[in-house]
């Protein structure tokens, strides 16, 4: 095991960001660091050493993840990475027992991240929580299936007026979808909101939408802008359109399928049952295609079940075993919305990633069976199980952090 703790100052955070940051072509520089120190703690940033050497780290971000009915506090894991000077040594598994013993202390009940590659997280606790895609839609096939009487007035607005108007829009988001964070105000400031130099002859543009005297949504987006022989060939890029209510999204959706000298309309990290599928009348000319979202991680099995709200009435328990995570180890009893430790019988076998798969009711225990994650110890449990977790509508997270 190597010795892993928190950076000390920036010249640690640095070399412990190099981890996976040489994989992005060079070491981090003074600019790009006072960002990133404004929405991460430096103490969130944990460094494995081999003697005096940093060889890899790991980062969260301290968050209130939206969850079932309500938000609780979540480590967002980001920027973990090995140097390849150490790989296949244990020290990504050292840098996860530390983290998850931070995470632990620090009383955030889960964790959660974007895995770069889906066998990696999964042998420590995290599980498949949320799915999500991305769509590449001709704009000559982006009719609505029925006339939109369109109500709602689209203005441009400066990153100074976006920075007041977009986040009450985020925060009806929170409330109406689990698996979406808080952004703090520099969050906005230095990551939805920054125009980076590099991309002046490209901007991202900003425009909020007003419906009934209010603004009901926004929208983030870049033009690509591109000939050939005379016809357009650009694209319309959606970074993030999040609206209040059905008729904001359609009215939103339809400005944005709209947008001249654009042969195409693309977005990443639209949930599977955004609303656009069923707006469009040819829905397969989107071109979606799915893929993993969330991963999430019960650090604190009965704070994580006791935290969140759920669908009916029942009782369940359950036997989890956790090799990272000892405390979470044996039977847990949900009832009434509250998870305490019992001596009972169990209902259902499982590691913990499995409960965290099924934590934001996205993916179902029925499934997990079925996939031969979960053992099913008396009959008609997962089903009960799946009547308590079963959430709607499923869960979105529209940045990858």
């Amino acid at each position: 095991m190597f010795d892993v703790r928190p950076c000390r100052d920036r010249d640690e955070l640095a070399r412990a960001f190099y981890g996976i940051g040489q994989y992005f072509g060079r070491f981090p520089e003074e600019d790009w660091l006072d960002r990133w120190t404004r929405i991460h703690e430096l103490g969130r940033m944990h460094a494995a050493f081999d003697g005096d050497e940093i060889v890899g780290g790991a980062g969260a971000y301290s968050f209130d993840l939206s969850v079932p009915g309500g938000s609780l506090p979540c480590a967002g894991v980001t920027v973990v990475g090995v140097y390849p000077t150490h790989r296949r040594r244990g020290v990504l598994r050292s840098m996860m027992h530390g983290q998850l013993g931070d995470i632990h202390e620090r009383g955030e009940p889960i964790a959660a991240l974007w895995a770069s590659e889906e066998t990696i997280y999964g042998r420590f606790g995290y599980g498949l929580a949320a799915w999500c895609g991305e769509i590449k839609l001709p704009r000559e096939w982006s009719s609505f299936a029925k006339p939109l009487e369109r109500r709602g007035h689209v203005r441009f607005v400066t990153p100074e007026e976006a920075q007041e108007l977009f986040p009450p829009v985020w925060e009806e988001l929170r409330r109406q979808r689990s698996g979406v964070f808080a952004r703090p105000p520099a969050w906005w400031e230095v990551r939805m909101l920054w125009l980076p130099p590099e991309e002046e002859a490209n901007p991202k543009r900003f425009v909020v939408l007003e419906l009934d005297g209010s603004v009901a949504g926004y929208a983030i987006y870049r033009t690509h802008l591109e000939f050939d022989n005379g016809v357009s060939t650009g694209r319309t890029e959606v970074i993030e359109a999040v609206a209040t209510s059905p008729q904001a999204t359609a009215e939103l959706w339809r400005y944005l399928c709209d947008i001249d000298w654009s042969s195409k309309i693309t977005c990443s990290l639209l949930p599977p049952n955004h609303p656009l599928f069923l707006l469009l009348a040819n829905p397969r000319r989107l071109f979606f295609r799915t893929g993993d979202s969330l991963w999430v991680r019960l650090v604190d099995v009965g704070a994580a079940l006791s935290g969140r709200k759920y669908a009916a009435e029942g009782r369940i328990v359950f036997d989890v075993r956790d090799a990272t995570c000892p405390w979470n180890e044996g039977r847990w009893v949900l009832e009434n919305g509250h998870a305490e430790r019992t001596e009972e019988a169990a209902d259902i076998a499982l590691d913990v990633d499995v409960l965290g798969s099924a934590y934001l009711g996205a993916i179902s225990f029925a499934e997990l069976r079925d996939a031969l994650r979960l053992e099913e110890l008396e009959p008609g449990a997962v089903e009960r199980a799946d009547a308590l977790f079963a959430w709607r509508p499923l869960p979105w997270c529209p940045e990858i952090f």
